[in-house]
């Protein structure tokens, strides 16, 4: 009864732990969402518009005042200079925008090159566009990634490089030089990058971001994906966007309109106020999650972990291989399940993160977007592994 296209896909592993911990009890550190509330200046803005007139459909591509905040925005950040009626569409978050951008610009028989450890739903988005994904790895303990394997990745049939950066599940932040390198395989392959920056504000230690986008020879060939999920605590509010050249962002319109017409009208206008806060605002937020990276950080590597430590994102990747060992638990699914009914903790299996699956299976992702408290509490029941 079910089409070939979904036959293979399963349920999200990643709401499947919480799903699972919220029936055991226990400190859920699976699912990447926040358990503190959002700037009170959001707040407030969504209550203004749900005061206000912005009950009906707004422009199927999106409210023309957040359209524009979205490209003065990028002007501000990325010296990238966007027209809001021709660069831009809004859409129902970033994972429904990757969608309408795969169904966009992919024909049936098309290659995709695909970075593992990566987000879950790029491989399935692929599928439902008729397209096959090629998987290149990204190589710890720094998630680089080969050149050359990359290079031999590409065929007649590739159409286009997906990758997040700052990446989930790593916390990998890709530098401007491997940036370069990716820019200089799609200018000579005439292939596209589809990146997912959602967690653009979100990096560490100094670093900064560097959107594709900004490269010599890349606009036009590039979509940018984003957000306000990640930056500003409201993933429920279900508001991503597309940046792309206009021949692009048409396509990704048409497919955006028969899949959700419209991102929610009310939310749309109060998102406006998250894209003007100010440059304080960024300072704390990257200030307030390295501090709860480093929090998590000490609990796990107390309690034995061998951790591979994020650049950016608010994901900790782990090797638990000695675990696995010590407790006679034959993969990644199994020791996340018994980290949840025996430690009271729950994360995600890495293998959920690789199309080559036995590259995970001996990984655990932790996210840490949770209050002090939590994280605490999720440091001294982990403590029970040490003993």
């Amino acid at each position: 009864m079910l089409s070939k296209r979904v036959q293979g896909f399963t349920e999200s592993v990643i709401r499947e732990m919480t799903r699972v911990v919220s029936q055991h009890g226990g400190v859920n550190l699976a699912q990447g969402m926040p358990n503190f509330r959002p700037p009170d200046a959001l707040i407030d803005a969504a209550h203004r518009a749900l005061d206000g007139d912005f009950h009906q459909y707004a422009i199927t591509w999106g409210a023309p005042r957040l359209r524009r905040a979205i490209v003065d925005k990028y002007r501000k950040f990325y010296g990238i200079a966007l027209d809001p009626d021709q660069h831009v569409t809004v859409c129902c978050g970033s994972t429904e925008t990757m969608l309408s951008t795969l169904l966009a610009v992919l024909n049936p028989g098309d290659e995709v090159i695909i970075f593992e450890p990566f987000y879950e739903n790029y491989g399935p988005g692929c599928i439902i566009a008729g397209a096959e994904p090629v998987w290149v790895p990204l190589e710890g303990p720094d998630f680089t990634f080969d050149p050359e394997r990359l290079e031999r990745a590409v065929s007649p049939r590739t159409r286009a490089i997906v990758f997040n950066t700052p990446n989930n599940p790593s916390g990998k932040v890709f530098s401007r030089a491997e940036l370069e390198l990716i820019a200089d395989l799609c200018r000579r392959h005439d292939l596209l990058a589809i990146t997912d920056e959602i967690y653009e504000h979100i990096v560490y230690d100094g670093l900064g971001h560097t959107a594709i986008a900004t490269l010599p020879g890349m606009a036009e060939r590039t979509v940018t994906i984003s957000g306000i999920s990640k930056s500003y605590s409201v993933t429920g509010w279900r508001i991503g966007w597309a940046i792309a050249p206009p021949e692009l962002s048409t396509g990704i319109r048409r497919a955006h309109d028969f899949v959700t017409v419209g991102a929610p009208h009310p939310l749309q206008e109060a998102a406006v106020t998250a894209l003007t806060l100010p440059d304080s605002y960024y300072v704390w937020l990257r200030e307030m999650y390295q501090a709860k990276r480093d929090l998590l950080l000490g609990a796990l590597e107390r309690a034995g972990f061998v951790t591979y430590r994020p650049s950016g994102a608010y994901y900790i990747l782990t090797d638990v291989a000695h675990f696995m060992e010590r407790h006679r638990i034959a993969d990644d699914t199994e020791f996340a399940m018994f980290l949840i009914k025996e430690i009271g903790v729950a994360t995600v299996p890495g293998s959920s993160f690789y199309a080559h699956r036995d590259l995970g299976t001996t990984k655990i992702r932790f996210c840490f977007p949770k209050t002090d408290d939590v994280l605490r509490e999720a440091g001294e029941r982990l403590l029970k592994l040490a003993r």
